[in-house]
């Protein structure tokens, strides 16, 4: 194939969803993962009928280690000359403090944050190794800078996003791979449904007063990233709503 191929974990919606349109409007070939077959088919019948490019999709759940590996393996040869890896699948569940929080919660982030993008990144950086090239970018969180009152775990698991990757940053050098790590503040998408299980109104809650980043400002962080000339790596970006100053700091307006 000619034309670069990239991978996004966590396709089917959100920063995922987002960044796929943009990178097909680029003429990037696409590997989607996510859980949700149907969308994810959805997805690649929109993006093939719009754009010249060529998708295929996998439908597994990153958490399970086996699952992860056999549909990573099942691609042909030439769809395993990836060139970027988006590790964007990740989310938040609950928000309780230590001593009252649902130990299922902390297994879903801690499985899906962490493992999940440890289980890919193992095997498609080996991939990249072989070929002597890649770009491995990795979606972290403010969480991921700083801790939070009832938000440990899923602080916790943002920050270990932060480390794996600048140890990868280090142990990829001498193979010319590129890793990067994009920590985004408050982006209006799913992730807030998700936290609170599908509560629209205290999901609302959370962007109320003030104009939160979308999916798509992530989706042109991430495309001007992989945009760069060979001897350019982005190493890390922080970026946030004008609005917030911190993971807590907001200037919101009463409506």
């Amino acid at each position: 194939m000619n034309q670069k191929i990239a991978l996004i974990t966590g396709a089917t919606a959100g920063i995922g969803y987002e960044t796929a349109l943009l990178l097909a409007q680029n003429n990037y070939n696409l590997i989607l993962t996510g859980r949700r077959k149907e969308r994810l088919e959805s997805l690649r019948k929109s993006l093939e009928s719009t754009f010249d490019c060529k998708i295929i999709t996998l439908n597994f759940d990153i958490r399970l280690k086996t699952e992860t590996e056999q549909a990573l393996n099942s691609l042909p040869d030439e769809w395993k000359q990836i060139d970027i890896l988006i590790n964007n699948a990740g989310l938040a569940a609950g928000l309780a403090p230590v001593n009252s929080a649902d130990v299922n919660d902390w297994e879903d982030m801690i499985d899906t944050n962490v493992k999940g993008l440890l289980y890919t990144s193992r095997i498609i950086s080996s991939w990249m190794i072989e070929r002597q090239t890649g770009h491995i970018i990795s979606i972290s969180s403010i969480a991921g800078r700083e801790s939070y009152p009832n938000g440990s775990v899923y602080c916790g698991t943002k920050h270990a996003v932060e480390a794996i990757s600048r140890a990868m940053r280090i142990e990829l050098l001498p193979y010319g791979i590129k890793v990067t790590t994009i920590a985004p503040g408050a982006v209006d998408t799913e992730f807030s449904l998700v936290r609170f299980r599908g509560d629209k109104d205290r999901a609302a809650q959370v962007y109320k007063g003030f104009t939160p980043l979308s999916a798509k400002d992530i989706a042109e962080t991430i495309l001007f990233v992989v945009t760069r000339p060979p001897h350019v790596n982005i190493d890390d970006i922080l970026i946030m709503p004008t609005s917030q100053g911190s993971a807590r700091d907001f200037n919101k307006k009463s409506e």
